[in-house]
């Protein structure tokens, strides 16, 4: 006699079946402690909120003045944008070609704000505060949370640590630019990219992410020398759907040689038949 199995268990409506093993229960779900969060947001504000020091001295030292270099930290709010104008400044560009490169390289804030606007689902009446914060800083502490409330509280601490820091820094900086005599020398303007590298250097952690890392490094120093300032930058973006097109490439490689090795088979089968 045939061994009797046990129907399948339902998960829902009379005759709906499960199509595959039950996800962990809500409780079981991996979370982060808040104090842990904000030690976390604390850490990135703080050691990117000092950099803006040198932000000050650079532009002091570029020939912009106080105002103008306070009034910078305050409104545009994103570091590399502002080395990117006061550099190009600084070389004798012009200034709306120098304004063009620093917007062209903001832009990826707003590919950030697409992804942040659905982890975090803020209400609409702090969502245009929220915008002014979205930066590389923010975002490289919000996406890893597991929780929204822990997203939340990651980019709220990172984003007002790092908007107060950084403008009372440039400000210091900015004051003190005359005692340093010779900003050049003291290559201030790489201390900002330099702190994020290492921010961003251990969440790489696959071979893909690392591969991609790297080309885009690749593109933006090949490019650097021909194209305005902020534009390398925004091509080196087109790394990862090149990684990801070879990958798929290799991966397809084998599959479409079985299935057409199987399709060849069943058409002469058939071809046998009739």
């Amino acid at each position: 006699m045939a061994e009797q199995t046990a129907p399948p268990e339902s998960t829902g409506p009379a005759g709906a079946v499960s199509a595959g093993p039950p996800g962990p229960p809500a409780e079981a779900r991996p979370d982060k402690p808040d104090a842990a969060v904000v030690r976390d947001a604390l850490g990135v504000g703080i050691a990117v909120g000092l950099s803006g020091f040198a932000f000050g001295v650079t532009s002091a030292g570029s020939g912009l003045s106080l105002l103008q270099t306070c009034v910078l930290s305050l409104l545009v709010f994103t570091g590399a944008s502002q080395f990117a104008l006061v550099g190009a400044l600084a070389a004798g560009g012009n200034p709306y070609t120098a304004a063009a490169g620093a917007f062209f390289l903001g832009v990826r804030n707003a590919f950030y704000g697409l992804r942040l606007s659905q982890l975090l689902a803020l209400p609409r009446a702090v969502r245009p505060f929220a915008a002014h914060c979205v930066i590389d800083e923010t975002t490289a502490v919000t996406l890893p949370q597991p929780t929204r409330r822990a997203a939340r509280i990651g980019f709220t601490v990172t984003g007002l640590t790092l908007y107060v820091l950084w403008n009372l820094t440039t400000l210091v900086g900015a004051l003190g630019a005359e005692a340093l005599g010779d900003t050049d020398a003291w290559g201030l303007d790489a201390a900002s990219p330099a702190v994020f590298l290492a921010l961003l250097a251990p969440m790489l952690k696959s071979t893909t992410e690392r591969v991609t890392a790297g080309l885009a490094v690749l593109l933006a120093l090949t490019l650097l020398p021909v194209l305005p300032a902020g534009v390398p930058v925004l091509l080196s973006a087109l790394a990862a759907p090149v990684v990801l097109f070879l990958m798929g490439r290799e991966k397809r490689g084998p599959d479409a040689g079985n299935a057409a090795d199987g399709s060849a088979t069943q058409r002469k089968k058939g071809e046998r038949r009739s």
